[in-house]
């Protein structure tokens, strides 16, 4: 199987998972990149089940919208029983790398709001200790260069994610060359940084759920 194939094997996993746990006229957080467009498609078909979607990202929203889907803001939903979005990496203990298309802060506010979150990702994405992929870190654009002093004594090497602005209107730094044995540790020392708004580490709130394509077949964790 390609990428896209196992992308669309654990795209469709957790459509049937929404439709199997979610209450019909609930709402449903939807995630950001290329895996979470695959699931946008699928749950298209069954959209008249959803009380509505929040996104994590105006490229999402559009997508939703683009099925028909309703697209509310997050200010005024109450309540949301199941998030779904991939993930850069994931580890373990359910603690993830995101913001691979720089929607990391949007995403970790969906992700603090609903009662499930569900990661699906390929085999590829699960790793023993993660930090190969950059670990993104949005900034305030005025404090971009003192964040990267701060983040280099932490011994990583960031680099400014040319041409990328945020939904937010902030620029990304990406992490390079980090080995992240305590994810709880680092997300909260990056968060302290003045000048971060948030970093792609999900770790304080990882995934409740991992749906995990492989080529036998998608697997599913709990934590």
């Amino acid at each position: 199987m390609t990428q896209d194939e196992l992308k669309q094997s654990v795209a469709r996993a957790a459509r049937d998972y929404v439709a199997d746990r979610l209450p019909i006229g609930a709402i449903l957080g939807v995630g950001t990149g290329s895996t979470a467009n695959f699931f946008i498609d699928e749950i298209a078909g069954i959209k008249d089940r959803l009380g509505g979607t929040v996104a994590s990202s105006e490229a999402t929203a559009k997508r939703l919208a683009g099925h028909g889907m309703r697209v509310l803001d997050l200010n005024d939903v109450d309540a949301m029983g199941i998030y779904v979005d991939g993930a850069d990496e994931i580890d373990g203990s359910m603690a993830m790398i995101k913001g691979g298309g720089g929607a990391l802060t949007r995403e970790k506010i969906v992700a603090a709001v609903a009662a499930t979150f569900v990661c699906i990702c390929d085999a590829s994405k699960l790793v023993a200790v993660m930090g190969k992929f950059p670990l993104p870190v949005e900034v305030i654009p005025m404090a971009r260069a003192h964040v990267a002093r701060e983040l280099a004594k932490l011994g990583g090497t960031p680099k400014l994610r040319e041409g990328m602005v945020t939904d937010n209107g902030n620029l990304i730094l990406d992490v390079h060359g980090l080995a992240i044995t305590d994810p709880v540790g680092l997300e909260e020392q990056i968060n302290q940084i003045v000048g971060v708004v948030t970093n792609g580490l999900f770790a304080r709130r990882g995934a409740d759920v991992l749906l995990l394509a492989t080529m036998d077949g998608v697997q599913t964790r709990v934590r």
